[in-house]
């Protein structure tokens, strides 16, 4: 049957890329085979020696949705709104991991459907903004992938989604412990090694719509006092829109020593890398004719990521338990585009002949964290407390080198035609942050958790830009504040509790906030970096077999960065760019038939440019910041068989702050229309080492975008797939 997936279906790639998959499945899939057939002989072999034993049937209901345990490790979770998503038997597209199906369950999960094929996950919750996650502390097995916490706190590393056992979430209000970000955390579990034997094999092997082949294959297994996991991830497509091809490849390995029961060391190297041919943004005309069209055939956009770790967990005693993590993100984000509006065709110039050249933008990133984090549980009197606190000391260079003078051709080529970039720059950050939470349990059912986060850094940039005056850019930017947060906890049952926090929480300026884009722009030496706070109420539990999780929240975001007008002493025009004021979101959160978030986000205070104009936008709508998300879904399962549908449904949003309704002629600001969505997913375990999926993605072929994006991958529509269906079959011996 494996064989079969790599039949031509649709758009598949030609014969080369064929070749060079089976180069690549088949020798695995003999290892299957071997390892599958000397099982079996083993088994017989053993059996002859072994007594008969009876049949023990054991069954039982799991959800795949989960909450975090009061205490984890060296992490306290009590009082706060948390998630986990398991995704093992979850009916969802892993293959491209389709961010509405994963997180179907999480109610207000802002899904930006950006570059397609599964190459990113872009979301946020509560009004934040989804480009590539930065409003998240996002881990990897409690590692850091953010690329730069202080300069670009996007995260360019992508996971194959077949490699994550479970993924967790905690709301804002857990940020004093992991990092200051308004989003909370997200930690991707990986799969871990398997301790039951020396070698385990698995490979997930799918086709489908679009050109999609993907091909994952892992081992694990456990000698003495190691244990390892290793994997390989390939996955190509050539994309629901023309010119819209991706190539993806990732690896994984962990090792781990543990040579006493106190003492385990855990050394982990995870790399991704993918090119995606961007196909460009859209009109709003253009979108209506054909949304599959493409206004670029050059650009292209390639991350390639390396994070390596080494962790040492230590048990002095019951009652105190040490982890230290340091790790390092390493790596590049490139791109070349032909970077204009939509409405500005790519063509031949009739003088030269030839295109135009392209931009190249790289960034080097060189950011390194040293973590460590210690438990201890001690009494004071008749009141167990526990106390959680840490050390977080990061350095980061972020080398930014853009506006470079690209080749006139139209395949990826970094090279440049001129030596000398428009901005070449380095951001680097020193930091240093010390947390601490206390749990106090005062009665077996109420406990209070109040904490504190103290950061002491500072960011220098230095370098040049080719068309502004150095001495008139910002050169320092200095991180110091504290930030107190507190917890409670109610439990009325063993599955039931009340729960409520407060934390407050920070967002730097970032390097692309202080650099120029033009001749014409300011940056106001004085810009304060994003202060605010989460606060959150809920009522969670389960009874029957029904489980619920009702909650209120309010985030208050203070100063928001933008653009106002100004004037200078000689009367000249240029735009400045500041703080333009604060927002609040006011929204209630619901997981129990239905997963629906309702949102209230508006601008208090601020003003932003329009023409030669500051405007007003007080009570105006965040942006990005639908009002209503919801995801509905049922499941049927029947012996070895499981099927799904889920339907999701997201209202319409604005596009700007000044809540513009009609499109402009680059399709860069103007409504977001509401859309709802059908996909139907299906697995069938035909053995106990092997398992179907069938995918059917956007059943009803809706045609819709989720973002008007003011940057990268450039202003205008960019619509989201349509209609497609994708099937994998997984081998686990």
């Amino acid at each position: 049957m494996l064989s079969l997936i790599l039949l031509n279906h649709g758009n598949l790639p030609g014969s080369f890329l064929h070749f060079k998959l089976m180069k690549i499945i088949l020798p695995f899939i003999a290892c299957l085979f071997y390892a599958s057939t000397y099982s079996q002989a083993q088994s017989k072999t053993d059996s002859l020696q072994a007594k008969k034993l009876n049949e023990v049937t054991v069954t039982g209901r799991k959800s795949n949705l989960e909450r975090l345990p009061k205490t984890k490790d060296t992490y306290l979770f009590s009082g706060k709104k948390s998630e986990v998503i398991t995704l093992t038997g979850l009916n969802a597209n892993i293959t491209e991991k389709t961010p509405r199906q994963l997180f179907a369950k999480v109610p207000g999960v802002f899904v930006y459907d950006m570059d397609g094929s599964g190459n990113q996950v872009n979301i946020s919750t509560r009004g934040l903004d989804p480009h590539r996650g930065w409003e998240f502390n996002i881990r990897k097995n409690g590692i850091i992938t953010n690329s730069d916490m202080y300069g670009y706190p996007a995260s360019h590393y992508s996971i194959p989604m077949e490699a994550v056992e479970r993924i967790e979430i905690v709301r804002g209000t857990g940020a004093l412990q992991y990092g200051a970000q308004f989003g909370g955390l997200l930690n991707y579990v990986t799969k871990q090694p398997d301790t039951t034997r020396t070698l385990r094999l698995e490979s997930i092997n799918a086709a489908g719509s679009f050109g999609l082949l993907s091909t994952y294959n892992a081992i694990s297994g456990t000698k003495g006092k190691f244990s390892y996991y290793a994997y390989y991830s390939k996955r190509v497509s050539n994309g629901y829109r023309d010119n819209g091809r991706t190539d993806y490849d990732a690896q994984g390995f962990l090792l781990r020593y543990q040579p006493s029961r106190t003492l385990r060391l855990t050394a982990e190297l995870g790399r991704s890398n993918y090119i995606y041919q961007i196909p460009g943004p859209l009109t709003d005309s253009m979108f209506q004719i054909n949304p599959r069209q493409s206004t670029r055939h050059r650009n292209y956009f390639n991350p390639e990521i390396y994070v390596p770790s080494f962790a040492v967990d230590y048990n002095f005693s019951d009652r105190t338990t040490l982890k230290w993590v340091t790790s390092a993100v390493l790596g590049a984000r490139n791109s070349i585009q032909f970077d204009k509006p939509a409405n500005v065709a790519d063509v031949i110039d009739p003088t030269t002949l030839t295109y135009a050249p392209r931009q190249v933008d790289i960034d080097h990133f060189n950011s390194y964290t040293s973590e460590l984090r210690v438990l201890h549980h001690y009494p004071i009197g008749n009141i167990s407390s526990t106390l959680f606190s840490g050390l977080q000391v990061m350095r980061n260079d972020l080398h930014r080198q853009q506006l470079g003078k690209g080749t006139t051709g139209s395949d990826f080529d970094l090279t440049l035609t001129d030596p000398q970039w428009g901005r070449d720059m380095h951001f680097k950050t020193r930091n240093i942050a010390f947390f601490a939470e206390n749990r106090f349990q005062f009665t077996p059912s109420f406990s209070l958790s109040p904490g504190i986060r103290v950061e002491s850094g500072q960011s220098d940039m230095s370098g040049q830009i080719t068309y502004y005056q150095n001495e008139q850019l910002p050169t320092i930017i200095k991180h110091r504040f504290p930030l107190l947060g507190i917890n409670a906890d109610y439990q009325l049952e063993s599955n039931q509790n009340f729960y409520a926090g407060f934390s407050q929480a920070y967002r730097p300026v970032i390097f692309k906030d202080i650099i120029p884009a033009t001749t014409y722009e300011q940056i106001d030496k004085d810009l304060e970096d994003a202060s605010g706070y989460n606060t959150e109420v809920g009522f969670r539990g389960e009874k029957a077999g029904w489980k619920w999780d009702v909650s209120w929240f309010q985030l208050r975001y203070n100063n928001r960065l933008g653009s106002l007008n100004q004037t200078d002493a000689g009367g000249n025009f240029y735009l400045f760019r500041t703080n333009i004021g604060n927002s609040l979101t006011n929204g209630a959160e619901i997981s129990f038939f239905t997963s629906t978030a309702y949102m209230d986000a508006r601008y208090r205070d601020a003003q932003v440019r329009q023409g030669n104009d500051n405007i007003s936008v007080k009570n105006n709508h965040v942006e990005s910041t639908p009002p209503w998300i919801s995801r509905n879904g049922v499941t049927y399962s029947y012996k070895y068989w499981s099927i799904s549908g889920l339907y999701s449904y997201t209202a319409a949003s604005y596009a700007d702050a000044l809540n513009t309704r009609a499109p402009s002629a680059t399709g860069a600001v103007g409504l977001v229309p509401d859309y709802g969505l059908v996909d139907v997913n299906a697995s069938w375990r035909i053995s106990p080492q092997v398992r179907l999926r069938v995918n059917i993605n956007n059943v009803l072929d809706k045609l819709y975008f989720t973002k008007r994006p003011t940057f990268y991958p450039g202003p205008g529509i960019w619509p989201s797939d349509g209609r497609s269906f994708n099937a994998s079959i997984g081998i686990d011996i």
